[in-house]
């Protein structure tokens, strides 16, 4: 087997370990430009990426003998599916290696926010000791719905089984409900949920979903959590939700604002007005992008990818 594996990013040593051992040969730039990697990349039968930059028709028609694009992670919005399934490319992603760590950062997000856990650190250690104003709220007897139920999900949903909660999913695939969460319309959805959790991907489909219009829709006020990607939420529609209370409280581990490689935030110098908002609001909490982002995850997406290459070539 003659296989060349280009990495252009850095990932848990077991990736590039257990892919020599079993006979692929490594190779490894992290630092050349699009490019320069474009100018090579017919030299390489698979890549294996994180988000350093979108692998788009220019790139993909370079990639003249490349038969497999592995992404360490979730997602591959950075691809371009369509044109690279054209070319007979397999595409290769991780998100059975994340979603644990997701569904736990999401259930502590929402217990933080309930209980005003960031809130109340800070104004303990700042020498104040306010008990009435950190009155909490449960979990237990509220309804939680999910929108997006795969292997993200479906983790955290399995998560709130210790919980007397109601779980609902919405999502566009039919028959994905179990006996973790009870699939409902969009409308049953929008009318008894009092937790939302987005767990989908960024697709034209999802791309700013959750705007003025989708929030209005809500019957009750909510409380909402987003680990999935920024680009899913209108961030302008959410903070004027909070204002009219609308929506009590927000964990974002994911923002609108961050670049396509998730490792900077803005997209210009600016700091948005509705951002600045955020970073002002007791009832947000916000985290940079980490929720899938542990180390037992950041060893377990290396060998999810391992797995899937070594299968694609059994």
């Amino acid at each position: 087997m003659d296989i060349n594996i280009l990495h252009i990013d850095s990932n848990h040593p077991v990736l590039w370990e257990q892919l020599q051992q079993a006979g692929f040969t490594n190779h490894k730039d992290f630092t050349s430009s699009k490019a320069e990697i474009e100018a090579k990349i017919h030299d390489y039968q698979g890549i294996v990426i994180r988000s350093r930059f979108k692998i788009d028709r220019t790139f993909l028609d370079k990639a003249t003998n490349l038969q497999f694009i592995a992404r360490v992670g979730a997602g591959l919005e950075s691809i371009d599916c369509d044109y690279a399934l054209s070319k007979n490319i397999a595409l290769i992603a991780a998100p059975e290696g994340n979603r644990n760590a997701v569904a736990e950062h999401t259930l502590g997000m929402i217990l933080s926010l309930f209980n005003n856990l960031n809130q109340a650190d800070n104004e303990v250690k700042s020498g104040h000791w306010n008990r009435e104003k950190n009155r909490g709220h449960e979990l237990d007897g509220k309804t939680v719905g999910i929108i997006g139920y795969g292997n993200m999900g479906k983790s955290f949903a399995k998560k709130l089984r210790g919980f007397e909660v109601e779980v609902l999913c919405y999502d566009i695939l039919e028959n994905v409900g179990d006996e973790n969460a009870r699939q409902v319309s969009l409308e049953e959805f929008q009318q008894k949920v009092d937790v939302l959790s987005l767990h989908i991907p960024w697709t034209p489909e999802t791309d700013k979903m959750v705007d003025a219009d989708f929030i209005k829709a809500f019957a009750k006020p909510f409380w909402i959590i987003n680990t999935s990607r920024g680009k899913n939420i209108v961030t302008a529609d959410l903070v004027e939700a909070m204002k009219t209370g609308k929506i009590l409280g927000a964990g974002l581990d994911v923002l609108e604002y961050e670049k396509l490689s998730f490792e900077t935030l803005f997209q210009d110098k600016e700091t948005p007005e509705a951002f600045q908002y955020l970073l002002n609001s007791k009832n947000v909490i916000l985290s940079p992008h980490i929720a899938g982002w542990t180390f037992e995850s950041h060893e377990r997406l290396a060998q999810v990818i391992v797995d899937k290459i070594n299968k694609l070539y059994s």
